[in-house]
């Protein structure tokens, strides 16, 4: 009994000790090389591995060996992949069945260049992401962790990962994105490729990223992660590349700017981009672009550039969509000026907010005679939309300069910039001739309603008495408009009050109207338009013709009188006449001064200094 004992005992130690020793050592043998071989065969027949003597390590809780190896090669028809090492899992049970299985396979390479790997794995496994890579990656070098697992068949399951990192990497996508100098770190799983702390040059722009991840959908894939970059300066083709498919109605001259970017998108077969989507946080150091507005009437030191600069904006992008919050410096004339802007574009239509502020700059509004002190401080606020058929809505304007006060609201533009709507006005500001103006426009009931007690009307005779047609008309508003102001001033010495009427449009032109005020010492202006058919009459009869004539400027002089005009129209001829009665010329042309020698009273008036009376002139021209 004590010999059987002592055998037991032996046995046990001796077991255990070759466990302890398996478990911690391990043995150094070459007997299973053939059957990992083999088993690499399966993967794909033309793959040969290449092993010196193996390692094993006993896992005895698990009833698994361990098998290790350094210093392997995998070869096939398209190259060499050298291993660093090599790890396997054996079962025990299956070793002790004699039926040699391998459970996991644990790969670690040396530093490979990345299309001599992708390569050779695209001789086994070759799917579309592998192609995809192939196609794109020009040059790099890769080191990589690889875990595979095999079912009871011998097969590769699809758990297998793959990871490392990157180095020093070129790609070219769609020959106009070259990425050279690229470093990341890579985690690849079935259908999913995670990159993370890259770092690359794209078109010799230093960028880099935290994360990035590539998944498969189908036939599609879906790329998403970050961007960022410090202050880079585009040239004109990343110009090109980058900003002119978002901006295509610019000419972006210098851009030099650093972002933080979040973006999105679909890559289809045909490596098209698909569902592109980017949220970015832009700091512009300077944008300089092409300035192809006609504003120079506004702005008189306009300039042929627009500048930003120190411009903070928040951009979001989304398919054909898009909306950008920004403000900052924007210089255009003499001195630089201030801007924030919301800009909005969601199903065709592009909503707008502008804040504006005028620094020490120049504005005119020459149909109000309005000009800004240029030594004082404008804010303009603007908001609006424009609609996939090009009809723009101003939903309000204001503009404010120290008391001087200018408000508009719902006033519509169509596609030609004729105004079609406006339903309000209110005008309080002093003009460039320091004169105050309080006037207010309403829209009732499809009418418009013009009342004030104060206007400054230094073009409104113009405006009135052309007829001329074809000049440029931006007024589309078929309806009546009542005016009632209480004063209106035609130049510093003559005014009009009580002015009041009213006035019918119809086809960008004057339809019918009446318009009456009173000038001092109970003299009447009156305006009337009447059409008929094809047949329109034009009449204006001024008691002081004074304030009319002196809006001719070839005229010298002219003092006294009253006038008296009349035109007709059918169709595209016009006729008509002037009468101006009892006035006086104090600087006379060479003619004039000819015929007053026929009459005496003519060389005394003339002698006295106080001009040539006549007593009617008349003018017909058609």
């Amino acid at each position: 009994m004590k010999i059987i004992s002592k055998i037991l005992l032996i046995i046990i130690l001796f077991i255990f000790i070759s466990v302890t020793y398996l478990s911690t050592i391990g043995l150094e043998t070459d007997r299973f090389n053939d059957q990992i071989e083999n088993r690499i065969k399966k993967i794909d027949k033309n793959i040969q591995l290449e092993l010196k003597k193996i390692k094993l390590v006993l896992e005895p809780f698990k009833l698994k060996l361990n098998v290790k190896t350094i210093g392997s090669k995998l070869k096939n028809q398209n190259g060499t992949i050298e291993i660093e090492s090599l790890n396997a899992q054996i079962s025990l049970k299956t070793l002790i069945e004699k039926k040699f299985s391998v459970e996991n396979l644990d790969v670690s390479t040396r530093s490979l260049e990345i299309k001599n790997l992708i390569s050779f794995i695209r001789s086994f496994q070759n799917i579309p992401e592998l192609f995809f890579l192939e196609k794109i990656i020009k040059k790099g070098y890769l080191i990589a962790d690889i875990k595979l697992e095999f079912d009871s068949f011998g097969k590769i399951k699809d758990n297998y990962i793959i990871n490392g990192f990157i180095k020093d990497t070129e790609l070219k996508i769609l020959k106009k994105y070259h990425f050279k100098k690229t470093n990341l770190i890579f985690d690849y799983k079935k259908n999913n490729f995670d990159l993370s702390d890259i770092a690359t040059e794209l078109n010799n722009l230093n960028f880099f990223s935290d994360n990035m991840s590539i998944k498969k959908n189908k036939k599609n894939f879906f790329v998403k992660g970050t961007i960022n970059h410090k202050m880079i300066n585009f040239n004109k083709k990343n110009l090109d590349i980058f900003v002119k498919p978002f901006l295509p109605d610019f000419e972006i001259e210098k851009l030099l700017f650093s972002s933080k970017n979040n973006f999105s998108f679909n890559l289809n077969q045909g490596l098209k981009f698909e569902n592109f989507k980017v949220s970015s946080d832009i700091s512009i150091d300077k944008l300089i672009f092409i300035n192809n507005f006609n504003f120079k009437k506004f702005f008189p030191k306009i300039k042929k550039t627009i500048s930003l600069s120190e411009n903070k904006l928040s951009l979001l992008f989304k398919k054909n969509d898009f909306s950008i919050n920004g403000k900052g410096k924007i210089f255009f004339q003499n001195k630089i000026d201030s801007v924030n802007y919301n800009l909005k574009k969601k199903n065709k239509v592009l909503n707008f907010e502008t804040l504006f502020k005028i620094n020490n700059n120049p504005l005119k509004i020459n149909l109000l005679n309005y000009e800004k002190n240029e030594n004082s401080n404008l804010d303009i606020i603007l908001k609006g939309s424009k609609d996939k058929d090009n009809k723009i809505l101003i939903s309000s304007f204001d503009l404010k300069e120290n008391e001087n006060k200018i408000e508009i609201k719902d006033l519509t533009f169509n596609k030609n910039l004729e105004i079609v709507e406006l339903k309000h006005v209110y005008l309080d500001y002093i003009d460039k001739e320091s004169q105050k103006n309080l006037i207010e426009l309403n829209k009732k009931n499809d009418e418009y309603y013009l009342v004030g007690s104060l206007f400054n009307a230094n073009n409104l005779i113009d405006i009135l008495l052309s007829n001329d047609d074809n000049r440029p008309n931006t007024f589309n508003i078929n309806s009546k408009m009542n005016i009632n102001v209480d004063k209106i001033l035609l130049d510093n010495e003559y005014y009009l009050t009580n002015f009041s009427g009213e006035i019918f449009f119809k086809d960008k032109k004057i339809f019918k109207s009446k318009l009456v005020g009173d000038f001092p010492s109970n003299k009447k202006l009156k305006f009337t338009v009447n059409t008929n058919d094809n047949n329109k009459i034009t009449t204006l009869f001024v008691d002081e013709a004074v304030p009319i004539v002196r809006q001719y400027k070839f005229i010298k002089g002219f003092d006294e009188g009253s006038l008296d005009f009349y035109s007709t129209k059918n169709s595209n001829e016009s006729v008509s006449k002037l009468r101006i009665y009892n006035f006086k010329l104090k600087e006379l042309p060479v003619l004039t001064k000819i015929l007053t020698l026929a009459s005496l009273q003519g060389i005394a008036d003339i002698l006295s200094g106080e001009g040539i009376r006549f007593d009617e002139f008349e003018m017909n021209f058609k």
